[in-house]
């Protein structure tokens, strides 16, 4: 009988509890294991069930799921890790682990929408951890071979790092876990920043506006290594030296007693929460914050600012932004509160002319708000009445700012609008009285003054003339022959100047620049193009100007050298030395730059004393944007085609600064082509130059690549045999060092690069990388920046050639 009841509750028990949950009742996961986004899927569990792995339903499309990792003993579910998609998955989608190749997840029709990085690893099991973190075992290794503490998506959980090179993005919104425009990024010299970065894919951020200050210019052992959240809920920086800069208060919960999480809000606040344990709980409760104030600390050029467009941001609760649309203002997507807004009426300078500005527009008054990178003209003194006025018969004028006698006019789109109490101003906001239309152009105001008087005045005119046919005759007469002989003088005027109406730079006339060099006096160094000049210009706070003197343009290339200068002229980034004006007269070609006062990187890194390996990684990295940004982002693709240390100047602040781009197609056939047409310098130029391939940006690549090396060795690629011996030739001796796992050799004493023997190897491997002999094989300088930064891993290279080389 008792065998028979103990029988009886087996049965039970199995009825209960299903036999996929006593599987997995102690977190391990066997391959081939899978679950279905449905309604009844049951997720994979830690061991004390804190953490679920699997499919939540979208709240607000019942038929897509999230694949993802969330709380599972708290009523909130708070998700802490995503599946890095763009979209939700629809029903019926499966994530399967496979003994090959990890975690696969397949819609319904069998497409994979998201795997994790497994290439042919001998998967054992799976494990969803106590604490939050789902790894992938392998059967030979210890180590997981995949895991979610190590690809984090918003927030981070105690026993969680973030290695120099990781970051957190924030999710668009609270319900949508598509990439925002907030990051927390740990650098590679050792700071923890808080930026924004509106389009994903630039190389430069918006804005920075966090930083722990935990990088030492002086000392690297005293610089960040990685962000830590203990397993007591503290959050510190470790520094290289094991030294911690503590980022939490003193006083923290309990973490026995507590759930801890930092998380990247969707609005941008970094934010560490606690919650009890104890299920009833009030829910989660905030311990501390950063920015204090992300209203005024995000406050850079470019982007939107911690709003969007048009928008102002206000501090609510826990620091964290409130945005909100002012008076005759509408969000452009009303389901995103902290989007960009768009004005309920037009502003249009078409209306110039045709009536008083008074009859078409009025002004809402509001306290303490700005746009500060909104101006475009100060008015200083002003009085309120002249601001207004002076923003009313402004066509372009959509706000006024009135403070400390002084007016600021801006146009839209607005950016960083903020409340700041502190400001003490008035914002005079401009918008279209009720019931009155933008006048269509072309068409005049029924009630305009000018208008009426027009029409009195033609109407006397036309009286007058109708007195006498010969007099018409003659006024007709003599207008077409007045209108005929000023429009030939204007167009031989004119002729001189015919390439310059592209042009956004300056244009100065010959003597100008001669009087700026003192007769051509001071010479700064010679180049492919020709020399170049210091010259004094009465331009601007900052008037020394580097002058070139082109002395091997064709002189017949007139429209050839504008075409250039204009594609020069619209480039924009940091990293390009900025032109600032040129001279096209008679024989006279000249471009005039912005100076560079620390000169070029080849004195630099092959002077005395050595750069620090701070300062050259960050040249390195600087050098790989600005040419990223030539092949991919500026108007018009840009191939250097001499990319050498002489051809990169540094600022102020030891910032790399490229010159001679664009410059490659104005020289001389005679000059600038071989039979092979090879462009370039000796030891610089890349193989395809010798073949007569097609010559695409990757020759760019292969330049940097050598040049790479240069900044890491601080030695030039090609040294004579006497006293280098078998390391005369640069690549192939890093390529030795490389294969025998001897890179302290290439920067020898350098105490601060051995330190960070994890960036050096990075550093060398994407050299070796982008002087692969194949062009095809060479990275886009996009990645190559990524992989420098280390935003992007870096895989072991090839040997670049067969053979050595040598150019």
């Amino acid at each position: 009988m008792a065998i028979t009841y103990s029988y009886f509750l087996v049965i039970l028990l199995l009825f209960v509890f299903p036999l996929h949950n006593l599987a997995q009742n102690n977190g391990r996961v066997a391959t081939s294991s899978s679950i279905s986004a449905t309604d009844d899927s049951t997720p994979w569990l830690s061991p004390s069930g804190d953490f679920a792995f699997g499919f939540k339903k979208d709240q607000e499309n019942k038929d897509q799921f999230l694949l993802c990792i969330w709380y599972a003993n708290i009523q909130e579910n708070t998700i802490v890790w995503h599946a890095n998609m763009s979209d939700l998955v629809p029903q019926g989608s499966r994530l399967n682990l496979d003994p090959q190749r990890g975690l696969i997840l397949n819609d319904p029709q069998g497409n994979t929408l998201w795997r994790t990085d497994l290439v042919s690893s001998n998967v054992d099991h799976g494990f969803m951890n106590d604490t939050g973190n789902f790894v992938v075992m392998g059967s030979d290794s210890s180590d997981p071979l995949w895991e979610s503490f190590g690809n984090p998506t918003d927030t981070l959980l105690p026993n969680q790092t973030l290695e120099r090179g990781s970051f957190l993005v924030s999710r668009k919104s609270e319900s949508n876990f598509t990439q925002g425009r907030f990051y927390l990024r740990m650098l590679d010299n050792g700071n923890l920043v808080l930026v924004t970065q509106s389009v994903p894919s630039n190389m430069d951020y918006d804005d920075e506006y966090y930083n722990s200050q935990t990088f030492d210019s002086t000392n690297a052992t005293n610089s960040g290594d990685k962000l830590v959240f203990e397993e007591n809920g503290v959050m510190n920086v470790l520094k290289r030296n094991n030294q911690r800069q503590i980022l939490t208060p003193r006083s923290i919960p309990s973490a026995s007693q507590n759930y801890h999480r930092v998380t990247l809000n969707f609005e941008g606040v970094l934010t560490h929460y606690y919650h009890s344990r104890i299920s009833n709980s009030s829910g989660w409760n905030v311990l501390w914050s950063r920015p204090n104030n992300i209203c005024i600390e995000i406050d850079g050029e470019k982007g939107t600012g911690a709003c969007g467009y048009n928008n102002v941001c206000n501090l609510g609760t826990n620091n964290r932004p409130v945005c909100n649309c002012p008076q005759g203002y509408s969000l452009v997507d009303p389901n995103d509160a902290y989007g960009d807004c768009k004005p309920d009426f037009s502003i249009s300078c078409d209306e110039v002319g045709r009536g008083s500005p008074d009859d078409f527009y009025r002004f809402i008054t509001i306290r303490d708000t700005d746009w500060p990178k909104s101006d475009f003209q100060q008015i200083s003194p002003s009085t309120e009445q002249e601001c207004q006025s002076a923003c009313l018969n402004d066509c372009f004028c959509a706000v006024a700012i009135y403070r400390s006698n002084s007016c600021w006019k801006k146009k839209l789109p607005l950016s960083n609008g903020r409340i700041d109490t502190s400001l003490n101003s008035k914002a005079f906001m401009k918008i279209r009285k009720d019931g009155i239309p933008p006048l269509s152009p072309g068409l005049p105001n029924p009630s305009s003054r000018r208008s009426k008087s027009w029409k009195n005045w033609a109407i006397t005119a036309s009286a007058l003339l109708g007195s006498s046919v010969l007099v018409n005759v003659l006024f007709i007469s003599v207008f077409c022959w007045g209108f005929f002989h000023i429009y030939n003088k204007k167009v031989k005027t004119s002729l001189p100047t015919s390439y310059m109406a592209d042009s956004i730079c300056h244009s100065f006339t010959y003597k100008e620049l001669v009087e700026a060099t003192k007769d051509f006096k001071e010479e700064l160094g010679r180049g492919a193009f020709g020399i170049v000049y210091k010259g004094v210009m009465p331009i601007g706070s900052r008037n020394v100007v580097a002058i070139k003197k082109l002395d091997r343009v064709a002189h017949e290339a007139e429209k050839e050298f504008m075409t250039e200068v204009n594609v020069i002229s619209q480039t924009h980034h940091k990293n390009l030395v900025r032109l600032i004006g040129y001279c096209n007269e008679g024989p006279h070609r000249l471009l005039v730059y912005k100076y560079m006062s620390n000169g070029t990187l080849a004195s630099f890194i092959f002077g005395d004393p050595r750069p620090t390996w701070s300062q050259r990684t960050n040249i390195a990295m600087g050098i790989s944007r600005g040419l990223a940004y030539l092949h991919e982002e500026c108007n018009t693709q840009i191939i250097h085609c001499d990319i050498k240390p002489q051809n990169i100047l540094l600022d102020d602040y030891h910032d790399a600064q490229i010159s001679d781009f664009g410059l490659s197609k104005l020289m001389r056939i005679n000059q600038s082509r071989t039979l092979t047409n090879i462009r370039g310098t000796r030891g610089y130029v890349a193989p395809e130059w010798f073949r007569n391939s097609q010559v695409t940006v990757k020759v760019d690549v292969y330049s940097f690549g050598v040049l790479l090396l240069e900044i890491i060795t601080c030695r030039k690629n090609y040294e004579t045999e006497e006293s280098y011996g078998q390391a005369a030739i640069l690549a192939d001796w890093v390529l030795d060092c490389f294969q025998e796992g001897k890179l302290e050799a290439l920067v020898e004493t350098d105490s601060e690069a051995l330190n960070d023997k994890k960036q050096l190897e990075r550093f060398v491997m994407v050299g070796i990388w982008c002087i692969q002999e194949d062009p095809s094989t060479r990275p886009t300088m996009r990645k190559v920046s990524q992989m420098l930064e280390g935003s992007v891993e870096v895989t072991t290279p090839p040997c670049p050639y067969n053979f050595s080389i040598t150019i």
